[in-house]
Order: structure tokens, then sequence, then C-alpha cells
């Protein structure tokens, strides 16, 4: 049969193309990489700026809540 198989060429031929071939360049993988872990980065900075306000517990909303049916029931009278 010899020494490589069918999947041995494939994987060399992928390599290669990879390597040489078309837009699939590695300099322009590792870019389009390093602009997504970017991206990353800044969602998740993002995320931290907007959750810097105080969270609010069950019993600070059962209150709420409480206060707004009081205000309506005083709104039907």
């Amino acid at each position: 049969m010899g020494g490589l198989s069918i999947w041995h060429w494939i994987v060399v031929g992928g390599v290669v193309f990879i390597v040489f071939g078309g837009k699939f360049k590695i300099s322009d993988v590792m870019g389009d990489f390093a602009k997504g872990i970017k991206a990353f980065k800044k969602g998740m900075a993002e995320d931290d700026a907007t959750t810097d306000a105080p969270a609010k517990t069950i019993e600070r909303l059962a209150q709420e809540q409480a206060s707004l049916d009081k205000a309506g029931e005083a709104k039907k009278l």
C-alpha cells in the first residue's frame, strides 16, 4: 500500500493550502483571530461598566411592588 494513506495526503494538502493558498493564509487567519479577541475584551469591559449599579434585592423589589399596589388602590378610591 505504501507509506502514506489518503488521509495523510489530505492533511498535507490542507496544511499546504493554508500556508500558501488563497485567502486563508496564516497571517490573515491570525489577524482575524486577534480582531476577535479584541472585540471580546471590549465587550467584556462594556459589561463591567453596566453592572456597576447595585443590584436590587428581592426584598427591595417586594417593597416597590407593595408601594405601587397601594398607589393603585388609592387612585381607585
